[in-house]
């Protein structure tokens, strides 16, 4: 590539031309081409979901809603979708939407890619919560993906249930402080773990954590007695982020150095644990660990494949085979947190488990173009999921259930 042509590559869409249409698949525009030119204009129904979750995953929670209602707003369309932030399961409907086809099909590209990530880092950043219980997490994603999405990694770990993250932009976009320790090259420029805990400490506010990173040079129990033994009570926490081909057992290491903190006198002295964290590692970690660093398995969450597909045209059922024709219904059971799918014309159903009232979930956010729903701060839409994991059984299975 030359110089020249270099400087003009872009590796993200401008939001106009997303608007616009121009990332669609092309065979929406051969589509839309088609239709207008044998003046075919359809009223219809769509509806997004997904029809299986990533593998092991029995339910996920839905996010993106505010970047579709941005998308479509001032279309003549009504928009109906689950809120953000609400769990659900495969074979759910998400979305609901009505309008003429040819007024909205070459968005289908982008309405898409704004859930199917979104909905995955969310869903990710939810389960690693529930491993995790009331022990701290922080997103350090944003180094793991092209930095025209931080915004979008870092809103939904928090959505999902993390406390802080690292990206400077993303804290401030989410109104929290950054969270952060040291990096290895701190203390590899300064040539001793001690001397770079003493130089943060000098240098950095009070309100900046004394988190000090302990696995550079020296085994990191010796370190973190030196470092402790140096700031004392002004030491929130020792980062291990000990390399995999060093670690042997990591909660072991993690162990070993929780005891010799604790044995002299440095119980408030936390542990933070980093380094390809996942699932596995903090139900192992969990015991012992206050704190971890989620990077890659956070930002590399599977995408949730949701589907868009017609279910009416002109009022009357249609679907393509695989596929339930006909507008539908969700409602959830807020006693036993069953999920019931029914035929929009059927009247609200009772729950077929426990036989309390349900409540809708499908709510309006367009009506003909027109916003009618109330946006939630990502604090709000934080505590809506935290309170709905809090109602998830231990394993819980595809519960929704059709009449």
């Amino acid at each position: 590539m030359k110089r020249d042509q270099m400087k003009k590559f872009r590796s993200t869409v401008d939001p106009d031309a997303i608007r616009a249409g121009r990332n669609t698949d092309v065979y929406f525009l051969r589509t839309k081409t088609i239709l207008e030119k044998k003046r075919i204009d359809k009223k219809v129904a769509a509806e997004v979901r997904s029809q299986f979750l990533p593998t092991d995953w029995d339910w996920s929670v839905f996010t993106g809603i505010e970047e579709v209602i941005s998308l479509l707003e001032g279309i003549p369309v009504n928009l109906y979708g689950l809120n953000e932030g609400t769990i659900f399961q495969a074979g759910v409907p998400v979305l609901v939407l009505e309008g003429r086809y040819l007024d909205f099909c070459i968005h289908e590209t982008s309405l898409l890619g704004m859930i199917c990530q979104a909905t995955g880092i969310a869903t990710k950043a939810s389960r690693l919560r529930r491993v995790a219980g009331t022990k701290t997490l922080v997103s350090f994603g944003a180094r793991k993906m092209h930095p025209s999405i931080t915004l979008l990694i870092d809103r939904n770990a928090y959505i999902g249930g993390f406390d802080g993250v690292s990206s400077v932009i993303s804290a401030e976009s989410l109104g929290i402080d950054p969270v952060g320790t040291m990096p290895h090259a701190l203390v590899l420029l300064i040539g001793d773990t001690l001397k770079a805990a003493q130089h943060f400490h000098e240098v950095m506010p009070k309100s900046v954590g004394r988190v000090v990173l302990v696995d550079t040079f020296g085994d990191e129990k010796f370190e973190s007695l030196r470092v402790a033994e140096t700031l004392g009570k002004r030491l929130l926490a020792v980062r291990l982020d000990t390399p995999k081909s060093r670690r042997g057992s990591f909660l072991e290491i993690c162990k070993e150095v929780r005891w010799e903190l604790d044995l002299r006198g440095f119980q408030d002295v936390k542990i933070f644990a980093t380094g390809g964290i996942d699932e596995k590692h903090i139900q192992e970690l969990v015991e012992v660990a206050d704190a971890f660093g989620v990077g890659s398995s956070l930002s590399n969450a599977p995408s949730v494949d949701f589907s868009f597909d017609l279910v009416e045209i002109e009022g009357k059922p249609v679907s393509k085979k695989g596929k339930w024709s006909g507008r539908k219904k969700v409602y959830r059971c807020n006693r036993c947190f069953k999920t019931v799918v029914v035929p929009s014309g059927n009247k609200t159903p009772r729950c077929p488990g426990c036989k309390g009232k349900t409540i809708p979930l499908l709510v309006q956010h367009l009506k003909n173009g027109k916003r009618v729903s109330k946006p939630k701060s990502p604090n709000q839409v934080r505590n809506f999921v935290l309170d709905q994991l809090r109602k998830l059984p231990d394993r819980h299975g595809k519960e929704e259930e059709t009449i």
